[in-house]
Parts: C-alpha cells; structure tokens; sequence
C-alpha cells in the first residue's frame, strides 16, 4: 500500500473522492438517553454507586480492588485520579487559566512553594513537614540529653504544607503592584495542591479495618485561587461581578446547568461572600468559595508597611480588598463526572430495564477526543493509516485513544460501549474501504449517528468541533 497524498489524502494512496460520500445509518432502536439524575429513585443510582463502578473501571478514579466511597474522593483522602481523570482535571484547569487571565488585562499567573520556609512560628497551627526520624529523636532525647535538640526546636524547624494557596499569593503582592505601576484593580490567580487534616471518623475505610478515630490523617486537594485586589469603594461591585461570572463559568461545560447553584454568607467577622454549591445524590456539596477579604489579610502579612500595599485609584491611594475566588477542582472533576452521566437502553440485550452507561462530558473536558480502531481488511496496512492519522491529529492538539492497537477482537457495539463509557465524543474507523476510496466511519457520543466522511476532512472538522464548543 502507497502512503502518497491524492487529492488532499494524506493517509490514503488510492484515489481520492473529489465530494466525499456522507450518509448518516442510526444505531439500534430503544437508545433514547436519560439523565441519571433521572435514575427512577433506585437506591442504587442515588448514592451514585453505578457512576463510582464505571469512573473506577474506566480509570477515572483510582481505589485498588475497588473503588472507595465517595466520602473518601470527597475528603481527598484517596490514592488519587487514574489516567483520565487526571487528564480531565487538567483539562478543567485548563479551561479556568482561559477564563482568569483574558477576563482582565490585569491578572497574572503566580507560584508558590507547597511549604513555607524553616523557622516558621513554633505556635502557628498547622501540618508541618518533619522527618519522622528527627521527630523520634527529639520525643526519645526529651529530658535525657540536654545538648540535643528539643521538640518545640524541632517542630519550630519544620515547614508547613500550605493549606491554603492565599498566603503565598498575598505575599506577591507589592511585587505585583509594581508590575502595574500601583494601578487598581489587578489580580493574581494560582492553580495548586493544598492540604488539610481529616479526622479519622470522617475518612471511611473497608469494614475490616481498624483505626484509632482520635488520629488525625492528611488529604489533598488541587485548587484554583484568584486574589483580586480592587478599591474599597467598587469591592462590592467586583464581588458580584466574580460571582455571575463564575457560576457561568461553572453551568457553561454542564449538561444539566441548575444542578450548580449559588448561596451568600457573612463570617464571623461580618465579610461577605458567597459559595458555589452541586447538587449531588446525597446533598450539595461546596465547590468554590468567593469571599471579600477586606484589607485586614494584607496588613497582617506588612506590619509596619502601609505605604508599600497603597495601589492607585483614580487620584486616591488606597489600601486594597481582597476579593478571594478559591475553588475546589477536584470535587468539580467529580461533580461533571456526575452531571456527565447518562442512561440509555443497552442494544446488546433483550433483558428488559437493562441499560448502559454513557459520560457525556463537554467536548472541552474530555480527556480523549476521538478514537481510531480498524475494521475488517488487512491489518497492517489499516494500522499503518490509523499510525499516520494519529500523528497528525496529535500534532494539532486532539488527544487520541489508539484503539487500533488493541489484538483481542469485539464487536462494534462493544467498543461503541467502552468508548461510551470512557466520554470519547468521536469513534473513527478505518477499514479496507478506506484504503480503496479514503472514507472513514465518524461515530458521534452524543447523537449515536454514524457518518461517512473523508479522511482528509477529519482534522479539521474535529478542530472546528473543539473549538466551537469552547465559545459557546
């Protein structure tokens, strides 16, 4: 087989279509989708336990010989995300970069180090990071050896993970504010692992394990922060503007946007904010926090420095509010999973009731966007096509699943199932037809439709698809 171009055939060498053939062949009858929220009251579907199977066998979630509760992917106490759901939560962060930074001219990307610096205050509360060697060291030699370090030394010593990414954000401020010559409003944002304690009563375990409940454990999260730094007299008006526009942001990738609501809250101090809620099977849970800080953060971290944290507004110098946008990625990756999942009548069975499962994620967040797998014809040279096709959509950025690869032979509707399952908006297949005429199979998720197009086309139409669904 010859790998030359005809006609704007890439990976095709017989002769090119000059129109290629498109038709559009309906899967089996019975496939109408329902959401899951619409699951018909089952206990099972309302704790979400179909959902946790298939995100655990797909890969999205990692738990070992079984997925965990989700109280355990919730409290972030989990050994973390599989492949795709790591690729889906960098998607997200992804899609939250797009909309911090060109939202306003004045937002930058920070860093910041996971623990703060050696000699942090010996009575800040707090997860410090200590070699549990020196720790052992330190409880052995206390009241024994007097020239040995002591605990309150050693603990004074020890880092503190961050529990938050506002410290480290705040403590780039003034640098920021030379950056734009003191001029307000400007913000600065940071995506980020972040840790926090969990008692052991909260963090669920098989039922044949056995654990202290006084004992304290550590969970992780990744999240998403925006400090906006903006006059006193228009913070008020900022923090509704970050509130429309991140529960807009929020509904924009959802299949069901009501399921994400929104609440105000005043803290113990009298600041106000809101939080960004979904609503799960069991409850709502909190996904972002939007809140007006003041300038008592600020202050606190210059004593003594006023002048340095005065930024410009209009004529006057002012001390900044901090508005702070601080949101939870990893239970956003679990709410889309949620309002991702679909039922449909499985045409694989005559069992009645009997349905399958399909992650209708938004195009903008699916970890992989299109798969290739061959039909029937030689299988070298369809491999060596699907190679070629593969390069080149991977070089204009659409991630790939390389089915083409797999030896064990299914059914179509077996893939059409897996890749369902696995929220791939696109199934491509290359057979010996596409060696004589350069037409392939574009199988759609959310349609079922099958349609005939050339091969030549593929690149750019899933380019146009992507891109279009992210101006929506």
């Amino acid at each position: 087989m010859a790998l030359g171009s005809r006609q704007g055939c890439r990976w095709c060498g017989r002769a090119a279509l000059g129109q290629p053939r498109r038709w559009r062949v309906p899967e089996p009858a019975g496939c109408s989708a329902r959401p899951y929220s619409e699951g018909g009251g089952a206990s099972e579907a309302a704790g979400g336990a179909e959902l946790l199977e298939v995100c655990w066998r797909r890969l999205f979630l990692r738990g070992g010989s079984g997925p965990l509760p989700w109280s355990a992917y919730l409290s972030g106490r989990h050994p973390g995300f599989g492949p795709l759901g790591a690729a889906l939560r960098a998607n997200l962060a992804a899609q939250w970069w797009d909309s911090a930074l060109p939202v306003r001219e004045q937002v930058f990307p920070v860093d910041a180090p996971l623990h703060g610096p050696p000699g942090a205050l010996r009575d800040a509360q707090g997860l410090r990071l200590l070699h549990p060697e020196t720790l052992r060291e330190a409880l052995q030699g206390c009241g024994q050896s007097p020239g040995g370090p002591g605990l309150d030394e050693v603990l004074g010593a020890a880092g503190l993970l961050r529990e938050s990414l506002l410290p480290g954000v705040l403590a780039q401020y003034v640098s920021c504010l030379e950056l734009v010559n003191k001029r307000l409003p400007c913000g600065l944002a940071q995506i980020g692992v972040c840790f926090h304690s969990v008692p052991e009563s909260e963090h669920s375990v098989s039922g044949n394990e056995q654990h202290n409940k006084n004992l304290t454990r550590i969970g992780e999260r990744t999240t998403s922060l925006l400090a906006w730094f903006s006059s006193p007299r228009t913070a008020g008006q900022w923090l509704d503007y970050w509130l429309r526009q991140r529960l807009q942001w929020w509904r924009k990738f959802a299949v069901g946007p009501s399921n994400f609501s929104s609440s105000d809250f005043q803290d113990e101090e009298g600041r106000r904010g809101f939080k960004l809620h979904y609503s799960f099977p069991w409850g709502t849970e909190t996904i972002e926090t939007l809140k007006n800080l003041g300038d008592t953060e600020l202050l606190q971290l210059y004593p003594g420095e006023r002048s340095k944290l005065l930024g410009r507004d209009g004529r006057r110098n002012v001390i900044p509010h901090v508005l702070c946008v601080n949101g939870n990625l990893d239970r956003g990756v679990l709410a889309y999973l949620f309002d991702s999942l679909q039922m449909v009548e499985n045409p694989l069975t005559a069992k009645k009731n009997s349905q399958r499962k399909v992650l209708k994620l938004h195009p903008c967040l699916a970890p992989l966007k299109v798969a290739l797998d061959v039909g029937k014809g030689p299988t070298t040279e369809l491999r060596q096509v699907c190679q070629g096709l593969f390069n080149e959509l991977t070089e204009n950025g659409i991630s790939v699943w390389p089915g083409y690869l797999e030896t064990v032979h299914v059914s179509l509707e077996h893939l059409y199932t897996k890749y369902d399952e696995m929220s791939i908006p696109f199934m491509v297949l290359i057979s010996d037809g596409t060696l004589e005429n350069g037409v392939v199979q574009l199988r759609s998720r959310d349609t079922t439709m099958k349609e005939m197009m050339h091969i030549s086309r593929l690149k750019d139409f899933l380019t146009k698809y992507v891109t279009s669904a992210k101006n929506v």
